[in-house]
Order: C-alpha cells, then sequence, then structure tokens
C-alpha cells in the first residue's frame, strides 16, 4: 500500500457574500476532486488544539500525526532545522520575515504594515537584504540566515522565549502596539528600515511597481525541538515535497526524506507538476511507502485577500497535483490512499489562520466509497465525520 498526503494550505474558508456564499472551494471547479469524492470519505478534522494559535507549524505537526500539545516548542526551531542550523539548548530561533511597512516621515511605531511578504519578494532579492542587515546588525548574541522568499531566521544565542506577532496577522494596521517588548529587537526592526528602505534592491522594485521589503519582522520564537522519527512511529518510509522551510525542517526532524523540487517557490505559480512528478516517483521508482506534498499557494492568497488567486490555486492544485498523482498511482496497479486536505483556514474575509475544523478527503484504492457528497467545507460538516483530536488523522489514515 502507497500512502500520499496533498495539503492546500489554508484552503479552507468562510462563506463569500460576493460569490453567492459559497466558499473558494466550492466556487472553483475541480473536477478531479469531484469524481474522487464520490468514492471516498469525507469528513472534518480539528488540526488546533484549544488554546493553541492557528499557525502552519501546530497545523502540519497534527496532520503529520505529532500532537503538537507534546511536540511544539516553536515555528522557527522547524525552521532552523530545514537550513542546517545546529542549535544549542539555550539557543532561541526567531522567524525574520522581510515585510512591506508604509514610507512616510512618521516614527516606525506609527508606520502600517502592508505585506507580509514583500510582494513574495525572490529569495535571491532577499538573500542581499538579509545581508545589508547582518553586516550593520549582526553580532556575537544576534545571527541572521536566508530561508526562501520572504522567510528568514535569526538566532539568539541565551535568549528568552518573548511574544510576538504574526505579521500577517495585523495586515493594514499601524505596527506600535504590536512591536517586541525585547529592546534589542525593538531596536532591530527599527534600523532595519534605515538600513532597507533605500537599498539598490528595493529601489529597482519600486521602480517595478513592487513593493518594497524595507523592514524586519520577528514572530515565532522558540526552542530546539525534538520530534520523534516518522517511521519509527508508523513503520512507513516518508519523504516530503514542500518550497517552505517550515514543511522541510518537520521533515529534517522526524527523519523523512526531503525532495527538492526545481522551481517550486510556494507562489501560485509554482512548479506544480515537478511536484506531482516527484510524489509519483518516490512512490513507484524509490520505493517510499508514503509522500506529503504540500503547496502553499492557497494560503498566501487568502493572506493577500485575493479571491480570484486562491480559486485559481485551489484549481492549479486540482488539475496539475492531484489528478497527476491520482492518475500515475491508478495505472500503476499499486494500491493506495490518498489524504487531501488543508492544515487550517486562511478566510479572506480576514486573510489570517483561523482555528475551526478543517474538511478533508480520504481515498482508497481497495476500498471505494458510493457518497453523494462534494469535497467541501458544507459537505464534510454534512458527513458527521469528526476527528477531535486531528493529530489522529495520520493513524487513521495509515492503519
Amino acid at each position: 500500500m502507497k500512502y500520499v498526503v496533498i495539503l492546500g494550505d489554508g484552503m479552507a474558508d468562510w462563506p463569500i457574500e460576493s460569490i453567492g456564499g459559497l466558499t473558494p472551494l466550492e466556487k472553483a471547479q475541480t473536477p478531479e476532486m469531484d469524481v474522487i469524492s464520490k468514492m471516498s470519505e469525507i469528513g472534518l478534522a480539528a488540526t488546533i488544539p484549544d488554546g493553541m494559535k492557528p499557525g502552519s507549524d501546530t497545523a502540519n505537526l497534527a496532520v503529520l500525526g505529532y500532537n503538537p500539545e507534546k511536540y511544539y516548542t516553536g515555528r522557527s526551531p522547524l525552521e532552523a532545522l530545514s537550513i542546517g542550523i545546529d542549535m544549542e539548548d539555550t539557543d532561541i530561533a526567531i522567524r525574520c520575515n522581510i515585510v512591506t511597512v508604509s514610507e512616510d516621515n512618521l516614527p516606525y511605531e506609527q508606520k502600517t504594515i502592508i505585506d507580509h511578504s514583500s510582494g513574495e519578494i525572490t529569495t535571491e532579492e532577499a538573500a542581499e537584504l538579509i545581508e545589508a542587515v547582518k553586516n550593520e546588525l549582526e553580532d556575537d548574541i544576534y545571527k541572521f540566515y536566508v530561508g526562501t522568499s520572504y522567510r528568514h531566521l535569526t538566532i539568539w544565542k541565551n535568549g528568552i522565549v518573548t511574544e510576538l506577532t504574526p505579521p500577517h496577522d495585523i495586515l493594514g494596521k499601524v505596527v506600535g502596539e504590536y512591536l517586541p517588548e525585547e529592546e534589542k529587537l525593538y531596536e532591530f526592526m527599527k534600523k532595519s528600515y534605515d538600513i532597507l528602505n533605500n537599498h539598490p534592491v528595493n529601489i529597482k522594485r519600486a521602480e517595478k511597481g513592487l513593493n518594497k521589503a524595507n523592514s524586519l519582522w520577528f514572530w515565532g520564537a522558540g526552542t530546539k525541538p525534538a520530534l520523534d522519527s516518522f517511521e519509527g512511529k508508523y513503520g512507513k518510509r516518508g519523504a516530503m515535497i514542500s518550497a517552505v522551510d517550515l514543511l522541510k525542517g518537520i521533515a529534517v526532524g522526524t527523519e523523512m526524506k526531503v525532495i527538492e523540487v526545481p522551481g517550486a517557490d510556494g507562489t501560485l505559480e509554482t512548479n506544480y507538476e515537478g511536484k506531482a512528478q516527484a510524489a509519483v516517483k518516490v512512490l513507484l521508482e524509490d520505493e517510499y511507502d508514503f509522500v506529503y506534498v504540500h503547496v502553499e499557494a492557497p494560503d498566501e492568497m487568502g493572506h493577500q485577500g485575493s479571491l480570484e488567486k486562491k480559486i485559481k490555486a485551489i484549481e492549479y492544485l486540482d488539475g496539475r497535483i492531484i489528478k497527476p498523482v491520482f492518475d500515475a498511482l491508478t495505472e500503476s496497479g499499486e494500491d493506495f490512499r490518498m489524504l487531501i486536505l488543508p492544515d487550517h483556514p486562511t478566510p479572506i474575509e480576514v486573510r489570517t489562520h483561523t482555528a475551526e475544523p478543517i474538511p478533508y478527503m480520504l481515498y482508497d484504492s481497495t476500498d471505494k466509497k458510493e457518497s453523494d457528497l462534494r469535497y467541501c467545507e458544507k459537505d464534510a460538516k454534512k458527513s458527521g465525520n469528526m476527528c477531535d483530536e486531528g493529530y489522529k488523522l495520520m493513524n487513521y489514515f495509515l492503519s
């Protein structure tokens, strides 16, 4: 038996009045998921434990079968694993976004956060900006590391876990009341604006009509993680396909194979076909038992508040990943199970993550269902199937 999870990050949503009370998942043209749903189990799973914040970190740990209440030590330490940072037990890892704040003559604390991803800046551009920050701000206590696109990392030697606000939670708001209490982090953010706003990279971006990447933003602090091996836990050789360091870090921590796909960049224009081909290869040629295909685009479009692009991201997921993977596994003659789901909702209305249960669809080639339900939030609720502790869904899927 082969097992494949296809996860559309942030794909779930709320009903939207402008499209007749439908969600993006309902509105999208998804012929492949529509066919599979008639042979599958549809249901809901609560991936965010009560009292925990609805992040891709906690949610993806849950989907992979790791109880966040037991295993979660912060988002950034997981990303540190992906980047290859060997953290000390006394180190604190902090996510370091390059964001867009308003250009005006106001003090930094009166500026407005415009874009948490700086227009999905390229990694190459961001690397130049992080290098400029390192030259001015780095010392023996604080170290800066390049990640992917707008997502980077700071290691604070002998630091403390401090409460920090995710930038995607405060889009369009004045930053003052959300700035770090830790004086050094606050100082770095203020100084970063002076370093970055008129950097040649940003001058070029402005000339092209793109958002400047003109400030650091710290969030997601945490300590060194300790995750159990996926193969040791489930007896399956697993592989991860994702463009983002968070998922790659979870894979490193759980001793799964990380599959690098050229052109996979976490944007709407990511290399969908490459991800699909890599998933098929790792299962059928490399003889792995399990593959987790993570697609960031629906989440990014939710944060941007773009209904049109979120629908497009879901349609791309359906036609360019789910269909070729499903067809290839079917044609191979291998028995397989496929689990399709988001990690959490990222509703267009609020442009950030929420914690309500997510819809899942589970297909088993050896146990085809007869269903009249479509894969969407409404029908998942109608199904009556509910996994109250979402981290238990993986054991059910693999059993």
